[in-house]
């Protein structure tokens, strides 16, 4: 079986830095430890690897690991008091109502073995901050930060202020992305079933800045083929609709 190889976009001595695709586990499943996953891959090629943060196996994006246990233990804390910057790019249904914002709603697990995670007055703190980078008829493209480590953050946030990021199925009713949804008049066989432009949560970890011994590292992971597809198709589609931000 051919190895896959994993996109390192950063590496030094104390840490590598991968573009993890989506649909990639970023550690083992708790069930089935033969499913791909970044860690175990990177165990490969390195005597000593440590987690230091995750993201969902829809999402691609930045996935940093620590290379020895000192560093492993300074990032560890840096995630956990907000000291290292993430920012996403999310393809969302709607668009916000304020195009700068912060959500702050607390977020808690729903109580049932889903893994599925909801708003709550009594869960723990979640913040995030996002602006709108632009935006069409139906569509918006987001710049999401989030400033808390939430299960799911970005997704339930979203959802809550009414833009679910498109290829949502767990906190929105699934709405595939097509070409006839773009052109309603587009000629589509009746007899084929149309494939979804995206078939998986529009979400991409593009970035990462950190302080390692006194150097500031900051790390940018390329936009995925799907998504950079699916948003010129929008752009093509719906360009008369579409707002430039900056």
């Amino acid at each position: 079986m051919k190895k896959t190889k994993l996109d390192i976009i950063f590496e030094n001595d104390d840490l590598v830095v991968i573009n993890k695709p989506s649909g990639m586990l970023s550690i083992p499943d708790r069930f089935n430890h033969e499913l791909p996953n970044a860690y175990h891959l990177l165990k490969e090629d390195y005597n000593n690897i440590f987690v230091v943060h995750r993201i969902d196996k829809e999402t691609s994006g930045v996935l940093c690991f620590a290379k020895n246990a000192e560093t492993h233990k300074k990032l560890n804390t840096d995630f956990e008091e907000g000291n290292i910057e993430k920012e996403y790019l999310a393809l969302c249904y709607s668009k916000p109502e304020i195009e700068t914002g912060m959500i702050d709603v607390p977020i808690a697990h729903s109580g049932k073995l889903d893994g599925k995670m909801v708003v709550h007055p009594r869960g723990k703190e979640s913040i995030t901050k996002y602006k709108v980078l632009e935006s069409w008829q139906k569509f918006s493209l987001l710049m999401v930060k989030p400033l808390t480590g939430r299960t799911h953050q970005i997704r339930v946030h979203l959802a809550y202020i009414h833009c679910p990021i498109v290829g949502e199925r767990v906190y929105h009713e699934f709405v595939p992305l097509t070409i006839s949804m773009l052109k309603p008049y587009a000629r589509i066989d009746p007899e084929m079933e149309e494939r979804p432009l995206m078939n998986r949560v529009a979400l991409h970890a593009s970035k990462l800045s950190l302080e390692l011994n006194g150097v500031e590292i900051n790390v940018e992971a390329a936009f995925p083929k799907d998504m950079n597809a699916s948003l010129n198709q929008i752009r093509k589609c719906l360009k008369h609709y579409s707002v430039q931000l900056g």
